[in-house]
């Protein structure tokens, strides 16, 4: 059910239909509980066709990095052959390097002997094919075009035109700002980075040959993920340029010559000079981490629960490894014949996501730090460990499939 509210109780409701919402509510819908979604934008805006990529400015400067097991969780959805239909691009390589020494890294598929390391692709396609799956299931009821106006315990949820929505369980996919975080009054640790990411899609003189290329330096990490047209043109990337607060101004104020050359020299000319460049946005960088993504009736996923640096393009696979684990654990429940709110069901769905989690937030800040340092020995140290891990083939290919996120037990059922 996809039009009006008949009926406002429901077993699950999930606030924010982005990419990791969508995804849990479609999971929910297709186990049998009813439930409902909720989301400020509507779906003539999400289902609208995107135009065709002839030129920078038509790629949408927001953009994933899929692992196979976030491929493997949108399989067992059905939405992947949807996600294909659009534009994407499977990279087989990537080569990362630190700009300030000679440490270099190259992971590969073909070492794996897997079909690609992963998936590039504009948010707005992957949303897009889950709304369609979305919009097939009878036991889901989405709201869209309404904002929520608040949610307790023991009231339930309110929207913004005055209806109340009741369910044993809601679910927070609300994004980094969390209103439903906030009302549940679970607190959150978190810093700022003092640094800004910027974004842009730019086309290049070569192409990327399917590779997602990333340079380190102390001010920051440059990474250009490789996208690809529905004609086949092989030189567009997603830019993603991280640098600290006062140098992303400046780079921001530059008009788009002078920051295509700036692009150029920190890339160190490596995919030749930059012809054309996007609109450019820029976001300050802040990790956060909730303490608990529990509370009586209530579960956080994705970005509700925790934020991540983007030098490792890990935050889409976080939060689908939050859908994956809580879809186990209500498959579970649905079999016991239990509450989705059952607290021991929430308490395990967070405490097998909470510790990946954390590892990985401080896998991202332990190598912030360490490229950060400009000290000669740390430098030597980090260059060393680059050449000798590169050379290290077992070690480097199981590095390599924890980032691909193969063999992750949390597929659901």
């Amino acid at each position: 059910m996809t039009g009006s509210v008949r009926d406002t109780d429901f077993d699950v409701i999930v606030v924010g239909a982005g990419l990791v919402g969508s995804a849990l509510a479609l999971g929910l819908a297709q186990q049998g509980w009813q439930v409902a979604l909720v989301e400020g934008d509507t779906r003539a805006s999400v289902l609208a066709e995107p135009p065709p990529a002839r030129d920078v400015s038509d790629f949408e400067p927001r953009v994933s990095a899929l692992s196979l097991a976030s491929e493997a969780l949108l399989t067992a959805l059905g939405a992947w052959s949807g996600v294909l239909a659009g534009r994407h691009c499977r990279y087989q390589d990537m080569v990362v390097w630190d700009g300030d020494g000679t440490g270099r890294i190259h992971f590969s598929a073909g070492d794996l002997q897997a079909p690609a390391l992963g998936t590039l692709v504009e948010n707005r396609h992957i949303v897009r094919a889950l709304w369609h799956g979305l919009l097939g299931c009878r036991t889901l009821t989405l709201l869209d075009g309404v904002q929520v106006a608040g949610w307790s315990s023991s009231q339930g949820l309110t929207l913004a035109d005055g209806r109340r929505l009741t369910a044993r369980l809601v679910v927070g996919a609300d994004g980094a700002h969390s209103r439903l975080r906030q009302w549940a009054g679970l607190p959150t640790r978190e810093w700022d980075y003092d640094q800004d990411a910027i974004v842009c899609t730019v086309r290049t003189v070569h192409p990327h040959r399917m590779t997602a290329w990333q340079r380190f330096s102390a001010t920051g990490p440059l990474a250009f993920l490789p996208l690809v047209s529905e004609q086949g043109d092989d030189r567009f990337c997603s830019i993603v340029w991280s640098q600290d607060t006062d140098a992303a101004r400046r780079l921001m104020a530059l008009p788009d010559e002078a920051f295509q050359c700036e692009l150029e020299r920190a890339f160190e000319y490596t995919l030749g000079p930059v012809e054309a460049v996007s609109r450019r946005f820029a976001f300050p960088l802040r990790q956060r981490h909730a303490k608990d993504y529990v509370a009586d009736g209530l579960a956080l996923v994705g970005d509700a629960a925790h934020t991540i640096h983007p030098l490792a393009g890990q935050g889409a696979n976080l939060g689908y490894g939050d859908v994956g684990v809580l879809l186990d654990e209500l498959a579970r429940a649905r079999e016991l014949g239990l509450s989705p709110a059952d607290p021991l069901l929430l308490a395990r769905y967070q405490r097998r996501r909470k510790g990946e989690n954390l590892a990985m937030m401080a896998t991202m800040e332990g190598f912030k730090q360490l490229f950060a340092r400009d000290e000669l020995p740390v430098r030597w140290l980090r260059n060393a460990g680059l050449r000798w891990l590169d050379r290290l083939g077992p070690l480097k290919h199981r590095l390599a499939a924890e980032a691909m996120g193969l063999g992750s037990p949390w597929i659901p059922r």
